[in-house]
């Protein structure tokens, strides 16, 4: 991730959950380990798939002591099979088993992202085809979920709300039509902004383009009417389909040449990837 990204926003995410999990004290280390030890621990994958958030990994050790060092064998992207050292960490003990939960369950999210977005973008190999996510991640872990989807190798849609115009159905209720949406959007939004409309039949996509819409969503349609929606927008327009997209039916959604699939499930469906911190060590001299 982007270090200026990391520490203007992944910072403050660490720390609510790094707060959320501690409140005071973590009453368990304090009690096995009331002062400053030196200790080594092992990041193991439990399962197969791709790495993603070792630096989220890395920085929730570091926010609680900057002088934890995680120390990788592989890097985000790589694949890693089950039994397979990922990495160690170094530092206080104290360090290294309170923050073992929060930094292991924003690895294991990541990874889980990482690993399905990898799996659907192996299946748009040889098409046009981008892979994009969704708005709909889990709150207040959008910058982490984002980032996974793009090491597992998709692409984002718009990040939030004000990065760009897209109407629908209900702004089209609220407008009094497509034309009116487009037209609201084009008076009041920079002119930097794209407008995307989601269409949910063919006279909607009709509107749409005679409105100047620059991207098209097909929302739950059929191969049918996605076929002649392509064929009506002819290029003039950016084509999107959403709906119901699977690792089974998404090479058939690009076969019909549409320029960007969109999929809710790559942050709102996919499993986490089990890693696992094991066989802590203590490298100093136990004090009595």
């Amino acid at each position: 991730m982007n270090p200026i990204t990391m520490k203007l926003t992944g910072d403050d995410a660490i720390m609510r959950a790094l707060r959320e999990d501690i409140t005071f004290e973590d009453v368990s280390t304090a009690a096995v380990c009331p002062r400053p030890r030196a200790a080594r621990v092992e990041l193991i994958a439990k399962d197969t798939g791709v790495i993603a958030g070792l630096d989220v990994f890395q920085r929730t050790f570091q926010l609680l002591d900057p002088d934890t060092h995680v120390i990788s064998d592989v890097a985000d992207g790589d694949e890693v099979s089950a039994g397979q050292q990922i990495a160690h960490v170094r530092g206080d003990a104290r360090v290294l088993l309170t923050g073992e939960r929060v930094a292991l369950n924003y690895l294991q999210r990541m990874s889980g992202i990482a690993t399905y977005t990898r799996k659907m973008v192996r299946e748009l190999e040889g098409t046009g085809t981008q892979l994009v996510d969704t708005r709909k991640t889990t709150p207040g872990l959008r910058v982490f979920e984002r980032e996974a989807v793009r090491i597992g190798g998709g692409h984002s849609h718009r990040f939030n709300l004000s990065s760009a115009v897209m109407l629908k159905d209900n702004h089209i209720d609220a407008a009094g039509g497509v034309r009116a949406a487009v037209a609201a959007a084009r008076a009041h939004a920079s002119f930097t902004c794209t407008v995307e409309v989601e269409c949910e039949n063919l006279d909607m996509v009709r509107e749409a383009l005679e409105a100047g819409a620059d991207i098209i969503m097909l929302d739950n349609m059929d191969a049918r009417q996605m076929t002649e929606a392509i064929e009506l927008i002819d290029g003039r327009a950016k084509t999107e389909v959403s709906g119901n997209v699977t690792v089974e039916n998404i090479r058939s959604l690009a076969d019909l040449g549409v320029d960007y699939i969109s999929s809710g499930a790559l942050t709102h469906s996919a499993p986490i990837l089990d890693l696992s911190l094991k066989h802590l060590k203590m490298l100093d001299e136990r004090r009595s």
